[in-house]
């Protein structure tokens, strides 16, 4: 869509184009007026009634005067001053403002969620590969759980307390929570 002044030129363009046509019907189709000099019968065209061309005309100049008068006064006027325009145009940067930071919330808001849902996903991946090979984990839990045990009784009875105890981490999602 044009801006207003390109649709009031375009406006006077087609104005000027219907005033030329009804100039051209009205030289067309007029009757030819006799001069007492000058004696030339010329044959006469075949035309529809002046009438319908007049009206025609009068209603297109018409309505075009009519879009040109509504264009004119959707145009600023000269009371809005120059500290009107600021006062509008800082309104307007302010509301742009707040839709920015409006903006800037939802995206972090969405960046959270899709960190939470990449976590889930992750969580259940891994739920699935423990799944598909419960045998294995089940047996080194098994086997780490024994060596703490004997590990434990055996420096209580020793004097010196033992810290080289080596144990696996255990992947399933249930000790990542603990």
């Amino acid at each position: 869509m044009a801006d207003r002044l390109t649709q009031l030129q375009d406006t006077i363009n087609q104005q000027a184009e219907h005033f030329c046509n009804s100039v051209g019907i009205l030289q067309q189709y007029s009757t030819p007026s006799k001069f007492p000099s000058f004696d030339r019968i010329g044959t006469p065209q075949p035309h529809q009634s002046q009438e319908d061309y007049a009206a025609l005309f009068a209603n297109l100049i018409a309505r075009c005067a009519k879009d040109i008068d509504t264009l004119i006064e959707s145009l600023p006027s000269e009371e809005s001053s120059q500290e009107l325009q600021v006062a509008s145009l800082n309104r307007l940067e302010q509301e742009n403002q707040q839709a920015g930071e409006q903006l800037e919330e939802v995206v972090r808001q969405g960046e959270a969620l899709l960190q939470r849902i990449q976590a889930a996903l992750q969580d259940i991946a891994q739920s699935q590969l423990d799944m598909q090979n419960p045998t294995s984990t089940t047996v080194i839990n098994m086997n780490l759980s024994s060596t703490n045990i004997k590990q434990e009784s055996l420096s209580s009875i020793n004097t010196v307390p033992s810290n080289n105890t080596h144990q696996l981490s255990d992947p399933s999602p249930n000790s990542i929570n603990q």
